[in-house]
Protein backbone atom coordinates (compact mmCIF):
# COMPACT_ATOMS: atom_id res chain seq x y z
CA UNK A 1 0.00 0.00 0.00
CA UNK A 2 1.03 3.50 -0.27
CA UNK A 3 1.14 6.49 2.01
CA UNK A 4 -1.00 8.97 1.70
CA UNK A 5 0.60 12.50 0.75
CA UNK A 6 -2.74 14.62 0.49
CA UNK A 7 -1.92 18.31 -0.30
CA UNK A 8 -5.30 19.65 1.27
CA UNK A 9 -3.96 17.98 4.76
CA UNK A 10 -6.16 15.88 6.05
CA UNK A 11 -3.82 12.78 6.39
CA UNK A 12 -0.28 14.41 6.03
CA UNK A 13 2.18 12.89 8.86
CA UNK A 14 -0.25 11.17 10.54
CA UNK A 15 0.95 7.79 9.16
CA UNK A 16 -1.97 6.51 7.35
CA UNK A 17 -1.92 4.38 4.29
CA UNK A 18 -4.76 3.80 1.54
CA UNK A 19 -5.75 0.72 0.29
CA UNK A 20 -3.73 -0.75 -2.96
CA UNK A 21 -6.85 -0.81 -4.20
CA UNK A 22 -10.45 0.41 -3.32
CA UNK A 23 -13.56 -0.79 -4.34
CA UNK A 24 -16.71 1.34 -4.24
CA UNK A 25 -20.66 -0.09 -4.35
CA UNK A 26 -22.57 3.53 -5.00
CA UNK A 27 -26.06 2.43 -3.65
CA UNK A 28 -29.00 5.07 -3.00
CA UNK A 29 -29.17 6.82 -6.53
CA UNK A 30 -33.06 5.71 -7.00
CA UNK A 31 -33.76 6.76 -3.17
CA UNK A 32 -31.99 10.01 -3.12
CA UNK A 33 -34.00 10.82 -6.18
CA UNK A 34 -37.56 9.61 -4.24
CA UNK A 35 -36.38 11.91 -1.16
CA UNK A 36 -35.89 14.84 -3.67
CA UNK A 37 -40.17 14.46 -5.37
CA UNK A 38 -38.08 13.56 -8.73
CA UNK A 39 -38.14 10.34 -11.28
CA UNK A 40 -35.37 7.64 -10.59
CA UNK A 41 -33.57 8.45 -13.06
CA UNK A 42 -32.81 11.65 -11.37
CA UNK A 43 -30.84 10.47 -9.03
CA UNK A 44 -28.29 8.62 -11.62
CA UNK A 45 -27.73 11.92 -12.59
CA UNK A 46 -26.60 13.25 -9.27
CA UNK A 47 -24.52 10.17 -8.80
CA UNK A 48 -22.99 10.41 -12.61
CA UNK A 49 -21.38 14.11 -10.86
CA UNK A 50 -19.78 12.13 -7.67
CA UNK A 51 -18.47 8.97 -10.28
CA UNK A 52 -16.81 12.54 -11.95
CA UNK A 53 -15.31 13.98 -8.37
CA UNK A 54 -14.28 10.17 -7.51
CA UNK A 55 -11.54 10.57 -9.92
CA UNK A 56 -9.95 13.17 -8.26
CA UNK A 57 -10.43 12.43 -5.24
CA UNK A 58 -8.56 9.16 -5.60
CA UNK A 59 -5.85 10.86 -7.59
CA UNK A 60 -4.96 13.43 -4.61
CA UNK A 61 -5.11 10.41 -1.83
CA UNK A 62 -3.20 8.38 -3.70
CA UNK A 63 -4.93 5.06 -4.30
CA UNK A 64 -3.65 3.46 -7.28
CA UNK A 65 -6.29 0.71 -7.99
CA UNK A 66 -10.00 1.94 -7.87
CA UNK A 67 -13.07 0.46 -8.78
CA UNK A 68 -16.36 1.34 -9.18
CA UNK A 69 -19.59 -0.78 -10.11
CA UNK A 70 -22.11 1.07 -12.38
CA UNK A 71 -24.70 -1.53 -12.84
CA UNK A 72 -25.40 -4.60 -12.10
CA UNK A 73 -26.47 -7.61 -14.59
CA UNK A 74 -29.61 -7.12 -12.56
CA UNK A 75 -30.08 -4.09 -12.86
CA UNK A 76 -30.13 -3.53 -16.60
CA UNK A 77 -32.97 -7.05 -16.66
CA UNK A 78 -34.99 -5.84 -14.23
CA UNK A 79 -35.33 -2.14 -14.02
CA UNK A 80 -38.40 0.13 -15.58
CA UNK A 81 -36.99 0.55 -19.87
CA UNK A 82 -37.10 4.44 -19.13
CA UNK A 83 -34.90 4.18 -16.28
CA UNK A 84 -32.07 2.23 -18.06
CA UNK A 85 -32.93 4.70 -21.30
CA UNK A 86 -32.16 7.52 -19.47
CA UNK A 87 -28.86 5.63 -17.49
CA UNK A 88 -27.58 5.04 -20.72
CA UNK A 89 -27.85 8.77 -21.20
CA UNK A 90 -26.40 9.29 -18.16
CA UNK A 91 -22.98 6.73 -19.09
CA UNK A 92 -22.80 8.89 -23.05
CA UNK A 93 -22.64 12.11 -20.93
CA UNK A 94 -19.71 11.15 -18.75
CA UNK A 95 -17.96 9.28 -21.77
CA UNK A 96 -18.50 12.07 -23.82
CA UNK A 97 -16.64 14.03 -21.36
CA UNK A 98 -13.40 12.01 -20.59
CA UNK A 99 -13.16 11.33 -24.18
CA UNK A 100 -12.54 14.48 -24.93
CA UNK A 101 -9.02 15.78 -25.25
CA UNK A 102 -7.15 16.96 -21.84
CA UNK A 103 -9.74 15.58 -19.87
CA UNK A 104 -9.42 14.49 -15.86
CA UNK A 105 -8.44 11.45 -16.71
CA UNK A 106 -5.35 12.93 -18.54
CA UNK A 107 -4.59 15.24 -16.10
CA UNK A 108 -3.87 12.27 -13.50
CA UNK A 109 -2.77 9.94 -15.93
CA UNK A 110 -5.61 7.38 -15.46
CA UNK A 111 -6.14 3.86 -17.31
CA UNK A 112 -9.71 3.33 -17.53
CA UNK A 113 -10.99 -0.20 -17.99
CA UNK A 114 -14.74 -0.97 -18.55
CA UNK A 115 -15.80 -4.51 -17.53
CA UNK A 116 -18.55 -6.91 -18.05
CA UNK A 117 -21.16 -7.67 -20.45
CA UNK A 118 -21.03 -4.38 -22.08
CA UNK A 119 -21.46 -5.90 -25.75
CA UNK A 120 -25.12 -5.48 -24.39
CA UNK A 121 -24.99 -2.02 -24.20
CA UNK A 122 -26.36 0.55 -26.79
CA UNK A 123 -23.42 0.72 -29.52
CA UNK A 124 -22.85 4.57 -29.04
CA UNK A 125 -22.16 3.84 -25.36
CA UNK A 126 -19.53 0.76 -26.57
CA UNK A 127 -17.49 2.90 -29.17
CA UNK A 128 -17.06 5.71 -26.55
CA UNK A 129 -15.74 3.46 -23.96
CA UNK A 130 -13.62 1.57 -26.15
CA UNK A 131 -12.23 4.95 -27.42
CA UNK A 132 -11.33 5.84 -23.92
CA UNK A 133 -9.80 2.53 -23.22
CA UNK A 134 -7.44 3.21 -25.88
CA UNK A 135 -6.79 6.58 -25.23
CA UNK A 136 -5.81 5.44 -21.68
CA UNK A 137 -3.92 2.77 -22.47
CA UNK A 138 -0.16 4.00 -21.99
CA UNK A 139 -1.27 5.42 -18.49
CA UNK A 140 0.19 3.27 -15.82
CA UNK A 141 0.43 5.67 -12.60
CA UNK A 142 -3.04 4.85 -11.61
CA UNK A 143 -6.18 2.31 -13.10
CA UNK A 144 -9.49 2.91 -12.60
CA UNK A 145 -12.18 -0.03 -13.24
CA UNK A 146 -15.39 0.80 -13.85
CA UNK A 147 -17.86 -2.07 -13.94
CA UNK A 148 -20.89 -1.93 -16.14
CA UNK A 149 -23.69 -4.99 -16.65
CA UNK A 150 -21.52 -6.73 -14.33
CA UNK A 151 -22.03 -9.61 -11.58
CA UNK A 152 -19.63 -11.55 -9.43
CA UNK A 153 -21.08 -15.05 -10.56
CA UNK A 154 -20.77 -13.49 -14.41
CA UNK A 155 -17.30 -13.29 -14.09
CA UNK A 156 -16.38 -16.06 -12.44
CA UNK A 157 -18.64 -18.22 -14.88
CA UNK A 158 -16.45 -16.84 -17.87
CA UNK A 159 -13.11 -17.62 -16.07
CA UNK A 160 -14.27 -21.75 -15.76
CA UNK A 161 -15.41 -21.11 -19.73
CA UNK A 162 -12.09 -19.97 -20.36
CA UNK A 163 -9.99 -22.49 -18.16
CA UNK A 164 -12.31 -24.97 -20.24
CA UNK A 165 -11.23 -23.46 -23.63
CA UNK A 166 -7.50 -23.95 -22.67
CA UNK A 167 -8.13 -27.59 -21.80
CA UNK A 168 -10.38 -28.63 -25.18
CA UNK A 169 -7.53 -26.75 -26.92
CA UNK A 170 -4.27 -28.35 -25.14
CA UNK A 171 -5.61 -31.27 -23.38
CA UNK A 172 -4.56 -30.22 -20.46
CA UNK A 173 -5.47 -27.50 -17.99
CA UNK A 174 -3.76 -26.55 -14.42
CA UNK A 175 -6.56 -24.87 -11.90
CA UNK A 176 -4.95 -23.02 -8.98
CA UNK A 177 -5.67 -19.68 -7.15
CA UNK A 178 -3.09 -17.71 -8.84
CA UNK A 179 -4.68 -18.89 -12.16
CA UNK A 180 -7.96 -17.91 -11.16
CA UNK A 181 -6.66 -14.60 -10.35
CA UNK A 182 -5.25 -14.30 -13.28
CA UNK A 183 -7.90 -14.73 -15.70
CA UNK A 184 -10.29 -12.74 -13.71
CA UNK A 185 -11.86 -9.07 -15.56
CA UNK A 186 -9.92 -7.54 -12.27
CA UNK A 187 -7.34 -9.53 -10.89
CA UNK A 188 -6.18 -7.00 -8.48
CA UNK A 189 -7.19 -7.79 -4.86
CA UNK A 190 -9.47 -5.50 -3.13
CA UNK A 191 -8.47 -4.38 0.04
CA UNK A 192 -11.29 -1.91 1.46
CA UNK A 193 -15.32 -1.91 -0.26
CA UNK A 194 -16.91 1.12 0.46
CA UNK A 195 -21.24 0.58 0.22
CA UNK A 196 -23.21 4.01 0.57
CA UNK A 197 -26.96 3.81 0.86
CA UNK A 198 -27.53 1.27 4.15
CA UNK A 199 -27.25 -1.85 2.97
CA UNK A 200 -24.47 -4.23 4.84
CA UNK A 201 -24.24 -6.84 1.77
CA UNK A 202 -21.93 -7.53 -1.09
CA UNK A 203 -24.73 -8.42 -3.80
CA UNK A 204 -22.77 -10.28 -6.14
CA UNK A 205 -20.21 -7.97 -6.45
CA UNK A 206 -16.26 -8.87 -6.78
CA UNK A 207 -16.49 -12.10 -5.06
CA UNK A 208 -13.43 -13.55 -5.29
CA UNK A 209 -11.68 -10.33 -5.01
CA UNK A 210 -13.39 -9.37 -1.87
CA UNK A 211 -12.21 -12.29 0.21
CA UNK A 212 -10.42 -10.55 2.32
CA UNK A 213 -11.60 -7.15 1.99
CA UNK A 214 -12.27 -4.61 5.03
CA UNK A 215 -15.98 -3.42 4.20
CA UNK A 216 -17.79 0.07 5.38
CA UNK A 217 -21.33 0.72 4.95
CA UNK A 218 -22.84 3.86 4.85
CA UNK A 219 -26.16 4.99 5.85
CA UNK A 220 -25.21 8.16 3.29
CA UNK A 221 -27.35 8.12 -0.03
CA UNK A 222 -24.47 7.97 -3.01
CA UNK A 223 -25.13 11.41 -4.37
CA UNK A 224 -24.43 12.51 -0.64
CA UNK A 225 -21.00 10.87 -1.14
CA UNK A 226 -18.23 13.49 -0.43
CA UNK A 227 -14.07 13.19 -0.34
CA UNK A 228 -14.86 13.80 3.31
CA UNK A 229 -16.35 10.51 3.39
CA UNK A 230 -13.81 9.00 1.42
CA UNK A 231 -11.36 10.18 3.79
CA UNK A 232 -12.85 9.12 7.21
CA UNK A 233 -13.31 5.99 5.60
CA UNK A 234 -9.96 5.64 4.90
CA UNK A 235 -9.28 6.29 8.41
CA UNK A 236 -10.99 3.69 9.65
CA UNK A 237 -9.54 1.11 6.96
CA UNK A 238 -6.54 2.21 9.18
CA UNK A 239 -8.03 1.27 12.42
CA UNK A 240 -8.17 -1.86 11.13
CA UNK A 241 -6.72 -5.25 12.02
CA UNK A 242 -6.29 -6.95 8.90
CA UNK A 243 -5.99 -10.87 9.66
CA UNK A 244 -6.54 -12.80 5.98
CA UNK A 245 -8.20 -15.26 7.55
CA UNK A 246 -5.28 -16.35 9.67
Amino acid sequence: MLQINCNKGELVNNGFKVPNHLAIIPDGNRRWAKEHDMPAWKGHWEGGKVVDNLFDWCAELGIPNATIWASSTENLKIRPKKEVRELFKVYQHFLERWEKKESILDKYKIKVRFIGDIEKLPKEVVNLMGKIMMKTAPYQKRMFNILINYGGKLEILNVMKRLAETFVKLGKVQITEKVIQKNLMVPVPVDLIIRTGGNSRLSNFMLWQSTYAEMIFLDKLWPDFTKKDLVNCIKEFNRRQRNFGK
